[in-house]
């Protein structure tokens, strides 16, 4: 039975269904029916059917019907549907066609690749092993490939597929989209020339026998408005597609190296001063809090570099949070620049982090002569060094999850970190970030544009957390539920405007 979890999160993303239909009465009703089943926003564009297409459309409650007076081509039915979503609001438009050839049921496979892959577009990718088809049909589709792959310098193994998932606010060129068929050829050359990324998705397939087949396709004429269209965008290529992507490469590769030398510099000017600030420490016996204003300097300098070359960090601080009364701040863990955003709001925090970054050989010296604690310590151990440093006025920072997730999601939350609140008798402040993971990839080096969101909550007292559980155990598990919540709503609202 379809998931209605499927339903309200597609229409969460701001994901519609778009199908362009022309003569397609014995199938359209039950392709649209079974859409129904798994997304509540269709629109239907009727390219002009002679037959009784436009009458069975109009027995289906529920979704939108766009009819053109005459038959325009392929092309132009998308362009209609696109701009009709538009003018609906939504973001994203999962396009399918209207004879049966595509299963419905997958429109769950695009929702969770839009999901892992926001603000790309999502190209079906068909498996037709065993399908019996025509030598026309099976050149043409090679015939596309080898062309894309020399006119955008990237690969798809099926170009011809007709279920896509357009992110529809980065469709260039619509305008100027031919009428028929090539068009869809022309919507992933154009959408590449521009940055946006293109990601292959398997998907299922009907071929009925051939001798049931429906198909608008004019193999004379058609070909050769495809090679004309081959023609012209391979002109277009090598003066404005290549250029483009050399350009974003280049500008791609400056950003990282730029950000990192930033860095690097950062932490071998601060090294000498975190080791001055710690003997006069240990001569005079007095804490120094300059360091910690050195590091919260050089945290919002790498931030406004950030947002320089389009990672600008954006702060959600709807409670007015000032950071001045001591708290045990929460948050989740994406990435390295988690720590940098943090900083850049107050210089008045410790974190206790794991023992890869208490031993770095490069900014190790700073963490530690910054009175930053190593977990592994243990909590019996913290406890009193933690207690020291809320009495001189510091929050303490953890990230309740224990380490990055691979896939930006809310991990397992653990007790141990509510334990500290109730001992130290500290509100919970919880914070939610978005994006670091995207801008600076577990498993990447490169820094990537994109947004960062800091989302400051309100604070939690003693009162509250028994609210959520008598139990550390379940105040970790349902703070935890709220997170997610909280992290999807943001995520949501966000990646419709990537």
């Amino acid at each position: 039975m379809p998931n209605s979890h499927y339903k309200q999160s597609l229409h969460d993303r701001g994901i519609c269904v778009i199908i362009p239909v022309y003569n397609n009465e014995g199938t359209i009703a039950d392709v649209v029916g079974r859409t129904l089943l798994h997304c509540d926003d269709v629109i239907v564009v009727n390219d002009g059917s002679a037959d009784s297409t436009k009458e069975c459309l109009e027995r289906i409650a529920g979704i939108t019907i766009i009819n053109s007076p005459k038959n325009e081509g392929k092309g132009s039915a998308l362009r209609r549907g696109f701009r009709k979503a538009l003018d609906l609001g939504f973001a994203y438009a999962i396009t399918l066609d209207a004879d049966g050839q595509h299963y419905p049921e997958d429109i769950p496979l695009f929702l969770d690749a839009n999901i892992e892959h926001p603000g790309c577009l999502i190209v079906g990718s068909r498996d037709l092993t065993g399908v019996v088809r025509s030598k026309g049909s099976s050149f043409a589709n090679s015939f596309s490939n080898f062309w894309f792959c020399v006119q955008t310098l990237h690969r798809l193994p099926d170009t011809q597929t007709g279920y896509r998932l357009y992110p529809l606010k980065k469709l260039k060129g619509l305008s100027f989209l031919t009428s028929r068929y090539e068009a869809e050829l022309e919507l992933l050359v154009f959408a590449s020339w521009h940055g946006v990324k293109l990601i292959s998705k398997p998907i299922n397939v009907f071929y009925p026998k051939p001798e049931e087949r429906v198909s608008h396709f004019r193999p004379g004429l058609d070909f050769t408005r495809i090679s004309i269209l081959n023609t012209i965008l391979c002109v277009l290529a090598v003066i404005y597609g290549i250029p483009c992507f050399l350009y974003r490469s280049l500008k791609t590769g400056l950003f990282t190296i730029t950000t990192y030398i930033v860095y690097l510099v950062g932490a071998l000017t601060i090294t000498p001063i975190a080791f001055g600030k710690a003997c006069y420490t240990k001569l005079t016996g007095k804490p120094s809090y300059k360091l910690h204003n050195v590091v919260t300097t050089f945290s919002k300098t790498v931030v406004k570099l950030l947002g320089l070359f389009g990672a600008k960090v954006k702060v959600d601080n709807k409670s007015g949070e000032d950071f001045k009364k001591p708290a045990l701040i929460i948050c989740n863990h994406q990435s390295q620049l988690d720590l940098m955003v943090q900083l850049s709001q107050t210089n008045r925090i410790i974190f206790l982090t794991n023992d890869w970054v208490w031993k770095n050989p490069i900014f190790g010296a700073i963490v530690r002569c910054a009175e930053y604690y190593p977990v592994s310590v243990g909590l019996e151990k913290l406890l009193p060094k933690l207690q020291e440093l809320v009495d001189r006025g510091y929050s303490i920072s953890v990230f309740p999850e224990g380490t990055r997730s691979e896939a930006e999601e809310i991990n397992r939350f653990h007790k141990g970190v509510f334990h500290i609140a109730n001992t130290l008798n500290l509100d919970i402040l919880p914070l939610v970030v978005y994006g670091t993971g995207k801008v600076m990839p577990k498993h990447g080096w490169l820094i990537k544009r994109w947004p960062i969101w800091l989302k400051i909550g309100k604070r939690m007292n003693q009162e509250d957390l028994t609210s959520l559980g008598t139990t550390l155990r379940a105040q970790a598990k349902n703070l935890r539920g709220e997170y997610q919540t909280i992290y999807d709503n943001l995520k949501n609202r966000i990646e419709r405007n990537v």
